[in-house]
């Protein structure tokens, strides 16, 4: 028999009032399809397992819930009818229990996720973008940079994630002195040839 989590209530107790019963009805249906599913939290919202694996979640947002199996989450990228998504799962916003198919239609897609968990069926990674978004690069670092010829010479070779990583590290900074500082820093490491992470970098 599957088990359920006290997590998972207390969840469901802190929801707004319109959320409370679509999680109530998707966790009942969810338990009813699947009776040897498990109940846990992970990343602070409800999760069901089976098989040793994640089949499905359920969340509770502001004005509205979601409901994803896990195996399609990252390779869905538009709702069944066609309709851009617009929230985290295969079902869009969630408002109320009518906007979900009906209870044998979803029953019959969690049986379907088991079976795609039973076969092993792994989640397709997500496509990665060719076109990489400009690097900002502030015009105080751009200055430090310029000043020592070797830690610009070291910039100017890094791959973009090596820029960026140091780039966001000074800028990220919540204080000017603690910026100045690892801005200091930094100029110091690529005066040297060493990216960001050279510390834990394998030799």
């Amino acid at each position: 028999m599957g088990t359920k989590d006290a997590r998972v209530d207390a969840y469901i107790g802190k929801s707004a009032e319109f959320a409370r019963p679509i999680l109530v009805y998707l966790r009942d249906l969810i338990h009813d399809t699947c009776p040897t599913v498990d109940e846990t939290i992970k990343w602070g919202f409800p999760h069901f397992t089976y098989n040793k694996g994640i089949l499905c979640s359920m969340a509770a947002f502001k004005q509205h819930c979601a409901l994803g199996f896990w195996d399609q989450m990252v390779r869905e990228s538009s709702r069944a009818d066609g309709k851009s998504k617009e929230a985290m799962g295969q079902f869009g916003r969630i408002t109320s229990i009518s906007d979900l198919p009906r209870s044998n239609a979803l029953a019959r897609q969690i049986r379907e996720a088991m079976k795609r968990k039973d076969a092993g069926v792994k989640p397709r990674p997500k496509p990665k973008t060719k076109e990489k978004k400009e690097l900002v690069i502030p015009d105080y670092f751009t200055a430090a940079l310029k000043k020592n010829k070797k830690a610009l010479a070291t910039f100017d070779k890094f791959s973009y994630t090596n820029k960026k990583e140091y780039v966001d590290w000074i800028t990220e900074a919540k204080t000017e002195e603690t910026r100045k500082n690892r801005l200091e820093t930094a100029i110091q490491w690529m005066s040297e040839g060493k990216i960001r992470m050279w510390k834990y970098a394998r030799k």
